[in-house]
């Protein structure tokens, strides 16, 4: 499987560090500690000084008043179908929480005041540490593909399934209230919430309570677990991933805020995840425990026969065919990755192309929000005419912009600063997830173009850097034209009131705010304006396109 990697690539994908580290942050291990003894000790204090409460569950024995019972065909389908792509969202998921594996409620993600990391790995004050560095090995047996720089692949798989899991969802709820079904989900009392807590009782005290049968009935912790599940999570999770895009937090900023900031959405995302491996856990235990054979008939052939095992063995057959579909997509993660970054540009890049690619940022933030803490990433630049401009504080650099265009330029830092300035406080979006906020200030990138005039024919510019990427060669990036010419498109020279340090891309760098960080160069070399970026590099629109199968176009 590894014979096809260089040395170069084989440290970044396959470390020798490869343990399995989980911290947490001690308040939130004294909160949640104190949330789950205190639903526990109420339980077993109920349990120990009032007994075992009434079984709700005995009034649904009967079955002969039943309006809506089994399982239609099509619900059927949809959990099974929900089943397969939501174990596909966990495991690429996980995979990408691995490539910044710390979780925050900040959105400045200064080290140490994550919440819960997945790294044992203390961030080093004496020497360059980039967000690259920090990123964690991840088995691909929990993760999907599982390495440790696989953050493209994985967002590949992400977002190719996202869209149909949202419209398996959709045609469930659809369906649900088109008929009957939605009785059985839909709590139709307050009475649910003491019943549901009645029945907690039972199984956090090891007295199992009566169990209804599931085709006739669900007990109120089933009903209430189940409408949680569908109305809750899903929507949750819908809502969370959406927060998280750059265009859309520039946009509409108040949307972030219903989780805090963009880190507290991320940080849902990551409890709604918890939540589903929760909840198929003991979905899956309590189907397994009250009757295996007649449950799994109920979910695959929509029947109630405790002694026919042939909806176990199709309940099987799915499972497996799940099981090999991961093995699958692993090789094709590896051996054909091409196939999942065009798959995705289909699907999704057309998607945000049309749509939230258009959104133009609007400022929001204020010099009280800049973070005291900003990630480097990147590899600094080794290039020797780069280090001598750094050793004469680039007062020789000369920025190169030509291409199609009817006035080509060679310009100093000071004739770029002549040209114009504008400021913005804005929040750098990382693919990796780290966010930070900073002042920049620059040359609005409209000033340049107007100077240089492009041809009719240009939809595309190219930035090149004194960089390099993570395999060695060239860092370049792209950006369309039009995006170029939003608000808050310049290039920066200022970071934080003072002259960019090199580490932060020095003596330029992009910012293009519905965008995320990769396609904001640093270092900036040179600029050229093509017709397309299909004639540079690779031809799949940046180093990280080219080498690490990232999207074209970077909203989300």
């Amino acid at each position: 499987m590894f014979t096809h990697f260089n040395q170069i690539e084989k440290s970044v994908h396959y470390p020798q560090d490869r343990k399995l580290f989980i911290g947490l942050n001690p308040y939130a291990f004294l909160i949640i500690g104190i949330v789950f003894l205190g639903i526990m000790g109420a339980a077993w204090i109920q349990f120990l000084v009032y007994g075992l409460p009434k079984d709700p569950s005995l009034a649904l024995l009967s079955i002969t008043e039943v309006k809506v019972k089994g399982f239609p065909l099509w619900l059927i389908l949809c959990h099974w179908v929900n089943f397969f792509f939501l174990m596909i969202l966990i495991k690429s998921g996980l995979s990408i929480l691995m490539d910044h594996p710390r979780l925050y409620w900040n959105k400045g993600c200064t080290p140490g005041s994550e919440w819960l990391k997945f790294t044992p790995l203390i961030v080093p004050k004496d020497k360059l540490w980039t967000a690259k560095d920090d990123a964690r090995y991840i088995s691909p047996i929990i993760g999907l593909p599982g390495y440790r720089h696989t953050v493209g692949i994985a967002r590949g798989w992400h977002f190719i399934h996202v869209l149909f899991f949202v419209l398996n969802g959709i045609i469930f709820i659809t369906l649900l209230f088109a008929g009957d079904q939605w009785q059985r989900i839909t709590p139709s009392s307050w009475q649910i919430i003491p019943d549901a807590w009645a029945v907690f009782v039972h199984y956090a005290t090891f007295n199992l309570p009566i169990e209804p049968d599931g085709f006739y009935h669900y007990n109120a912790l089933q009903q209430i677990s189940y409408f949680g599940v569908i109305f809750i999570l899903g929507p949750l999770a819908m809502l969370s991933g959406v927060c998280m895009s750059p265009a859309i937090d520039n946009r509409f900023y108040w949307l972030p805020k219903l989780f805090g900031n963009r880190q507290g959405a991320r940080s849902a995302h990551f409890l709604v995840m918890l939540a589903y491996v929760a909840f198929i856990i003991v979905h899956v235990t309590m189907v397994v425990i009250t009757g295996f054979v007649r449950n799994m008939n109920h979910i695959t052939l929509g029947t109630d026969n405790p002694a026919d095992y042939t909806g176990l063995y199709i309940g099987s057959a799915i499972i497996l065919f799940t099981i090999a579909f991961f093995v699958y997509a692993h090789w094709v993660s590896w051996k054909r990755p091409r196939w999942v970054q065009r798959t995705d540009a289909f699907i999704n890049g057309n998607l945000w192309q049309f749509t939230i690619n258009k959104l133009k940022p609007r400022a929001y933030l204020k010099k009280k929000d800049i973070s005291p803490f900003f990630w480097p990433n990147g590899n600094l630049p080794i290039s020797e005419k780069w280090k001598k401009l750094a050793e004469n504080k680039f007062k020789d650099y000369k920025l190169k912009v030509g291409g199609l265009v009817e006035n080509p330029v060679e310009l100093s830092l000071d004739d770029i600063k002549n040209l114009g300035k504008e400021q913005n406080i804005t929040m750098h979006h990382c693919v990796q997830g780290w966010t930070g906020v900073a002042e920049w200030g620059g040359l609005p990138i409209k000033v340049l173009v107007d100077l240089v005039k492009p041809h009719p024919s240009v939809t595309t510019v190219v930035f090149y850097s004194f960089g390099e990427g993570l395999y060695g060669g060239m860092y370049y990036d792209t950006i369309t034209l039009d995006n170029c010419l939003k608000p808050a498109s310049i290039l920066a020279w200022e970071m934080n009131y003072e002259l960019l340090s090199e580490v932060h891309g020095a003596p330029l760098r992009l910012r293009v705010e519905n965008q995320l960080g990769y396609k904001m160069v640093k270092w900036i070399e040179r600029i050229e304006f093509v017709e397309t970026y299909k004639t540079i590099g690779k031809g799949y629109g940046g180093k990280n396109e080219d080498d690490e199968y990232f999207d074209l176009i970077a909203n989300v």
